[in-house]
């Protein structure tokens, strides 16, 4: 099973999380950067490995389920973490695949809430997170002069929250935008995570900000949205844009 192609974690730390015990599973594709009240490691890579068996057994009978760019049929039968990505690619015109790092981020996430009431769960730039105070969640915008300048102030109220980010401009993932960031809020990561590569898609210059907005607020579920280009910027939704250390 293929996830994003591997790329430098330069936006790790950039999370609000210094009460927090850190630490990491990686599995194949899947490197998690994970936060909670305590090391839940062992029980997060046994939720890792469940949910990664599970698309690797459901792809091997479905090569196109990994392979379209575009929405494919549900299924009778299959895994739920198949069913939710299916639907997420759906509702944003594209493939289910465009969902996978916020399905595994927000499954091992709420799996991991049985254990810990605080749970941040970053994902090749893909968080789930449910906290009980306010955080702050740094933008990682490449080489726009915008990155490091910028967080998103997170409540506890809209938690639990997928925070999802695209680019065309950082990383390996297949996109045919040249925007340095497209983030998509909403309270499904595996939503966001379709989302912003279908927000992404639709950039390719600072016009098309406004238009590619106003594409991401038609999809139902998306609460957010905040696009970088270079030194311009464009936000709507549920959004609290904050100054960062940087």
């Amino acid at each position: 099973m293929k996830q994003d192609g591997y790329q430098p974690r330069d936006y790790r730390g950039w999370v609000d999380s210094h009460d927090l015990v850190p630490f990491n599973v990686a599995i194949g594709e899947t490197d998690l950067a994970i936060y909670a009240c305590e090391d839940l490691r062992r029980k997060a890579q046994r939720i890792v490995l469940k949910y990664r068996s599970q698309l690797e057994s459901y792809i091997a009978g479905n090569p196109r389920f990994q392979s379209s760019l575009e929405p494919v049929p549900v299924p009778s039968h299959a895994p739920r973490i198949v069913l939710e990505m299916i639907r997420a690619g759906s509702l944003a015109g594209v493939g289910p695949m465009a969902a996978v790092a916020g399905a595994l981020a927000e499954m091992t996430g709420r799996e991991l809430l049985a254990f810990t009431p605080e749970a941040i769960i970053e994902n090749g730039g893909d968080i789930f997170l449910k906290v009980t105070r306010k955080r702050v969640i740094g933008i990682y915008a490449g080489n726009s002069p915008l990155t490091g300048k910028l967080g998103l102030e997170i409540e506890p109220a809209d938690t639990p929250l997928g925070i999802c980010t695209s680019s065309g401009t950082v990383g390996h993932s297949l996109s045919f935008g040249k925007a340095d960031a497209a983030v998509i809020l909403s309270p499904s990561a595996l939503l966001a995570d379709a989302a912003a590569t279908a927000v992404c898609n639709r950039v390719k210059a600072p016009a098309d900000i406004d238009a590619a907005i106003g594409f991401g607020r038609s999809i139902p579920g998306v609460t957010g949205i905040v696009i970088i280009i270079g030194k311009d910027i464009g936000a709507w939704g549920k959004v609290t844009l904050c100054e960062t250390a940087g």
